[in-house]
């Protein structure tokens, strides 16, 4: 089974920075960038970037290069990027919000790294490294002696323009690189799709680290709109929404998990500043249509749910769907579209043979989107990027290693991990369905299921579960859960919380879910010692 996207023609350099100096020539005077209180317009930024980039070149930092990038959310920030990606380089996101324990790790991951990007606020988070650490505030004078001009350096297609990190099925972080080529196809497929242009005011919600965020950073840069940046490390709802509610903000992108919490935000205060945005693109998490359906229905909802699906090495986005298509069922699943432009989804079978119609098979993303591979390519992981003959013509995959099925409507749906599965009682068990048949009950909100373990060291099902409004009584949830989940599929344990935490890029953290539960679990075990005058 393959679903094609439509072909569209790329320039023949198709180079995202390309796309904002047009736009900087064209439009001097319109405000490209605004942040607590300061923007810049068009014509400074470029002025700017084309200074750093001269720095980075003249300083032998040129194509090839990877730039690290350490910084908040700032014009600065900005600046780096566009001067690293004119000068020819890659910029490699390094997010201040991590703890400064996992940026050191990420630190060693990046082979080729040749020099970092910080600020005063950022510096002490990447001062081990073994390359040197610059501070655009303190080269400002130096800078502003550099030329104001293009500078002539030649990039094509196939350069790497970022790599952000993704997590290593070994526990060490690999990093992806994605090509100018792809990440211009992306842009401009929604540029154009969604006919996004000049008005089309973006607001970055996402951390810095997501690769999410890389083209909800370029996406107004490309079609001429203004990007704003809110001036917090961490995401703030609050925030989020003040911003919303006091510019002509008209796209978010976000994760699923993100947008909860805004229409949450908007629900419990009113205001329709969410519901009344031109586009809202989210996705990267299994989705929860519940926890959106009453906001959505709202007489003055008018903005366009865009659910998307894609990897961060195929460039971010493979597939989109408006939303307002969906009519839940039972047990559906909310699709994910059809391809982005250039774009193939392939369905295959262990043996990589295609599936029929309907059928469950792996997915595998094809086009111009298949990114430049990892970084630090070594182990299992470099083998995801693969080469099958297609029609008797050899094609480059990438191994998605999720399951998914296309709809009688031609429409992708992916039903999970086919490595999510875990094994209690010698029974395999995805814990999206889990979750999926929770979120259905009335009285749950929010749920996720984790894997702990027993006292003998088995493992069991935990669900954590943020009630609607009451809190629920266990065996009440079990209950309605056996009436739809066989009883092998119902969690052992059912934990109530506030909320579900979130990684740093705005998904739900199962591993502090887990961590939780284990540490819980200890405490009890080491009580019920105290308390008997044993030592465990």
């Amino acid at each position: 089974m393959i679903l094609q996207g439509k072909r569209v023609a790329l320039p023949p350099a198709p180079v995202v920075h390309r796309q904002f100096e047009h736009h900087a020539r064209a439009t001097p005077d319109a405000v490209a960038v605004l942040c607590a209180g300061q923007q810049v317009t068009y014509a400074e930024l470029n002025a700017k970037a084309n200074r750093f980039a001269h720095y980075l070149t003249a300083r032998g930092h040129g194509r090839g290069a990877k730039v690290g990038v350490c910084l908040d959310y700032s014009i600065d920030m900005v600046v780096a990027i566009l001067g690293t990606l004119k000068a020819g380089a890659a910029y490699v996101p390094f997010d201040p919000s991590y703890p400064a324990a996992r940026l050191h790790l990420l630190l060693d991951q990046v082979p080729g790294l040749t020099l970092i990007v910080a600020s005063p606020a950022t510096t002490a988070l990447v001062e081990s490294a073994a390359v040197e650490v610059i501070d655009l505030e303190q080269l400002a004078g130096h800078l502003a002696g550099l030329a104001p001009t293009d500078p002539d350096c030649a990039v094509t297609g196939d350069d790497v323009c970022y790599a952000v990190f993704t997590s290593g099925s070994t526990g060490t972080p690999k990093v992806t690189a994605v090509r100018h080529e792809g990440w211009f196809n992306l842009l401009n497929w929604l540029m154009l799709e969604y006919r996004l242009d000049h008005a089309s005011h973006h607001l970055v919600v996402s951390a810095f680290g997501f690769d999410l965020s890389q083209r909800a950073l370029m996406m107004p840069l490309f079609c001429g709109a203004t990007q704003h940046l809110m001036p917090s490390r961490n995401f703030d709802a609050a925030m989020a929404h003040r911003m919303l509610a006091r510019h002509d903000i008209r796209v978010v992108h976000c994760a699923s998990s993100t947008l909860y919490l805004l229409v949450d935000w908007e629900t419990a205060r009113g205001g329709d500043a969410l519901a009344g945005l031109d586009y809202v693109l989210f996705g990267g998490e299994p989705l929860r249509v519940e926890r959106l359906a009453d906001w959505a229905r709202r007489a003055d909802t008018t903005c366009t749910l865009l659910h998307q699906y894609g990897v961060a090495e195929c460039t971010d986005v493979a597939t989109s769907y408006d939303l307002a298509g969906h009519r839940p069922g039972t047990h559906d699943i909310a699709p994910v579209g059809t391809p982005a432009y250039n774009t193939d989804i392939h369905l295959l079978d262990e043996q990589m043979r295609g599936v029929g119609a309907g059928e469950y098979g792996e997915i595998y993303i094809a086009g111009s989107s298949v990114g430049a591979g990892y970084l630090n390519g070594t182990g299992p992981e470099s083998e995801r990027f693969t080469t099958a003959v297609i029609d008797g013509v050899p094609c480059r995959l990438y191994r998605t290693g999720d399951r998914g099925r296309v709809d009688e409507a031609g429409q992708l749906v992916v039903a999970g991990r086919m490595d999510a599965q875990v094994k209690v009682r010698g029974m395999r068990i995805d814990p999206t369905d889990i979750e999926r048949a929770l979120g259905r009950l009335d009285g749950v909100r929010e749920a996720a299921v984790v894997v702990g373990s027993t006292d003998s060291g088995e493992a069991e099902l935990v669900a954590f579960i943020v009630p609607a409004d009451e809190e629920l009584a266990e065996h009440d949830v079990r209950t309605r859960l056996l009436e739809t989940l066989p009883r092998n599929m119902v969690p052992a344990r059912f934990v109530t919380v506030g909320r579900l935490p979130l990684s740093p890029h705005g998904k739900v953290d199962r591993a502090a879910l887990a961590d939780e539960f284990k540490n819980k679990h200890q405490r009890k075990h080491e009580n019920k010692y105290s308390d008997s005058g044993m030592t465990a």
